[in-house]
């Protein structure tokens, strides 16, 4: 699980700021919110309010743009990383950004840190918390020579052989978890820190992402239930009865396959495929509603928005359950009615362990139910005079500004707690 998220120069960020998931003192709803691991209280979700263009997305871009430099290392020297530094004064822009991480894998903390600009990773650190802390690895690279040198802790023990292996396949612009990946050697930890970035933490969910043809893949493929999937729905109150799912091959449209050999999105094994069958497979979704005791197979794609959306999160509820996972999920209340929003949030409280949500959102109405939410969970994203993000929590107020008898949406509306847009009058004068 995630304890907490740092981010330094990184988009509109450009002060260090700190999204935490450590629990407040309160007991408040600890069943529901909080998971416990050794000493640590953990929640299980951040919700992030704030105007538009304040930074709630950035935070997400920036979990995942960790996550892409641990899991997909770069192949050649001169590759960018695709990101911007703040821009919006002379200094930033010119100097290195920064991100840490610390989270739980296997009952044991890790701490893991990278200060990177552009082109290269300028340095890196890994430090493991079993019981007392001590260092992995470190890691400089010297920007001139483009090489990097790791040194590991005491407690690691790597021959020669091993460590100059690992530095040859650890590019300037890779980190050294990458480079593990690309390299035939076993460091537990190593392979601990790696796991837990490829199956603990998930890529972002936007509102475009097809969310329905991942989890319908999934049904196919059996790794999922569709009896579990089906449960969730119903009680939604959708009226489905049933997902139908037919496998269609159909001949390759002429240009396609040339597309998809000089397109990098699809895996070799996967074109290969489609080579040697020269058809296309493809999934056809259909849902089948029980409307007054009869049945009614209804193609997907005729179905309503907020339907096609909860379709995809009863299947990312069914694997937050299923097994520990952090997803984040952007414009989490899109197209979904307010009280099945709720009914989502309440369903993975309720049914998860150790699983995590951190999603941005703009549904005010959770805020007025000081019964459901805790103000831990809350966050908000405010912009500077200076254009910057500022991350804070609810729970971050002194009983000056929210004390328990506050009415915490009145509050947020009324400006009270920042995080909402600072709009001009109705009136244009265009000429």
């Amino acid at each position: 699980m995630i304890i907490n998220f740092t981010i330094k120069n990184f988009g509109c960020i450009k002060k260090e700021q700190t999204l935490s998931f450590e629990a407040e003192k309160s007991t408040h709803l600890e069943d529901f919110y909080i998971s416990k691991n050794g000493k640590y209280r953990l929640l299980k979700i951040a919700l992030i309010y704030g105007a538009n263009a304040s930074g709630k997305t950035t935070v997400l871009k920036a979990l995942d743009f960790l996550r892409n430099l641990v899991l997909q290392p770069k192949e050649k020297k001169t590759e960018e990383f695709d990101f911007q530094p703040f821009l919006f004064d002379i200094d930033s822009k010119n100097k290195d950004s920064f991100l840490s991480i610390e989270f739980i894998q296997n009952k044991i903390k890790y701490a893991y840190e990278i200060t990177f600009n552009r082109k290269a990773i300028v340095g890196e650190t890994l430090k493991v918390f079993n019981p007392n802390k001590s260092v992995v690895f470190k890691r400089n690279t010297d920007l001139e020579t483009q090489f990097s040198e790791i040194k590991f802790g005491r407690k690691i023990k790597i021959d020669k052989a091993k460590l100059k292996a690992l530095e040859s396949n650890t590019l300037w612009n890779n980190t050294v978890l990458g480079g593990y990946l690309k390299t035939n050697i076993e460091i537990i930890e190593l392979k601990d820190v790696s796991d837990w970035f490829e199956n603990y933490l998930s890529p972002v969910i936007y509102p475009k992402s097809n969310l329905t043809m991942f989890i319908t893949s999934l049904i196919e493929k059996q790794k999922i239930k569709k009896e579990h999937i089906l449960t969730i729905l119903k009680k939604a109150d959708l009226h489905i009865s049933d997902i139908v799912i037919e496998k269609k091959e159909e001949d390759i449209p002429e240009g396609l396959l040339e597309f998809l050999e000089n397109s990098s999105e699809l895996e070799k094994k996967e074109l290969n495929k489609i080579k040697t069958k020269k058809k296309l497979t493809h999934l056809k979704l259909e849902l089948e509603h029980l409307v007054e005791g009869k049945k009614y197979i209804l193609p997907f794609n005729l179905e309503s928005e907020g339907t096609k959306r909860y379709f995809g999160f009863a299947g990312l509820l069914n694997l937050l359950i299923s097994k520990p996972k952090a997803f984040s999920v952007d414009e989490l209340g899109a197209s979904i009615h307010p009280d099945l929003y709720q009914h989502f949030l309440l369903t993975f409280l309720a049914n998860t362990t150790h699983s995590q949500i951190i999603a941005t959102t703009h549904n005010r109405e959770l805020l007025n139910d000081k019964d459901l939410i805790r103000d831990d969970v809350l966050w908000i994203t405010d912009k500077s005079n200076g254009a910057y993000t500022e991350l804070y929590s609810f729970a971050d107020f002194d009983t000056s500004v929210i004390r328990d008898t506050t009415n915490r949406l009145n509050a947020y509306k009324s400006g009270k707690l920042g995080g909402i847009p600072n709009v001009g009058d109705y009136y244009l004068d265009l000429e």
